[in-house]
């Protein structure tokens, strides 16, 4: 199912492509014969992650908050510019934090909503306006999480992924007259650079919390990915993909 030449002469965007899942994303395509453009908002990071995987193949980066549609269409007139086309999307950036839900303040309320679920949205509209639907043909792939019940500890992220599970699924149908297929790939704990931001504390016994005892790696994150993304899939629109070991269906995510 993964042929070398598998996304041979695509153009794939994965933003937060510097580190973590985004990383191991482009990583896959470029190894499947893509051409690859990573974006995340830290300039140094991602300038840094191209260099590396263009040991593989073909990367560019470019710095752009998805938060700031300016950025978004400077991001997308350079792709036209150099490429003339977009195939492919990966909406992988985001962020958020661990708290109790009294706990959250309006700033932080506010910016993992903005992140999460505005700037996904920015970038999904965007990308399509200026390259899927005059194209009549495009693959766009929206990362969350398991939200499947709930994300308690992190009500933010969840509300905002939640939007994020409806949007795919509004989008399929909507997009589907243009080609366009809409899917999202909602990951378990991850072992990756993102478990960094959490007090090790509470990441301690998370392996025995999921049914399959480990945590996921970034490869099996992104294999999942590549296979929504590719012909496997080309009649699989408006899903979302568990890849979290099991766990949406018992075990706890933190203790609160």
């Amino acid at each position: 199912m993964f042929q070398p030449d598998l996304f041979q002469n695509q153009i794939v965007l994965v933003t937060g492509g510097g580190s973590g899942i985004g990383y191991a994303v482009a990583e896959q395509f470029l190894l499947l014969g893509a051409k690859v453009y990573i974006a995340s908002r830290k300039e140094e990071r991602v300038q840094k992650a191209a260099e590396q995987l263009r040991a593989i193949g073909p990367c560019e980066y470019a710095a752009c908050d998805i938060r700031r549609t300016e950025d978004i269409q400077h991001l997308a007139d350079d792709i036209r510019e150099k490429e003339g086309r977009l195939d492919i999307l990966i909406n992988n950036a985001g962020g958020q934090f661990p708290s109790t839900a009294e706990d959250i303040n309006e700033k932080g309320w506010n910016a993992v909503i903005n992140n999460n679920l505005n700037g996904t949205w920015n970038m999904t509209q965007s990308m399509a306006k200026n390259f899927f639907i005059p194209q009549n043909s495009g693959v766009i792939i929206n990362i969350i999480v398991n939200i499947y019940r709930g994300v308690p500890g992190m009500a933010h992220t969840g509300a905002a992924r939640a939007g994020v599970d409806s949007l795919t699924k509004s989008l399929a149908v909507e997009w589907s007259r243009y080609g366009i297929r809409v899917n999202a790939v909602a990951p378990g704990i991850i072992q990756s650079s993102g478990l960094d931001n959490y007090p090790p504390q509470l990441l301690q016994g998370l392996s025995d919390k999921i049914p399959m005892k480990r945590l996921g790696s970034v490869a099996e994150a992104a294999w999942p990915i590549l296979f929504l993304a590719g012909p496997a899939a080309s009649y699989i629109t408006g899903e979302t993909l568990y890849v979290d070991g099991g766990s949406r269906l018992w075990g706890d995510f933190f203790e609160l």
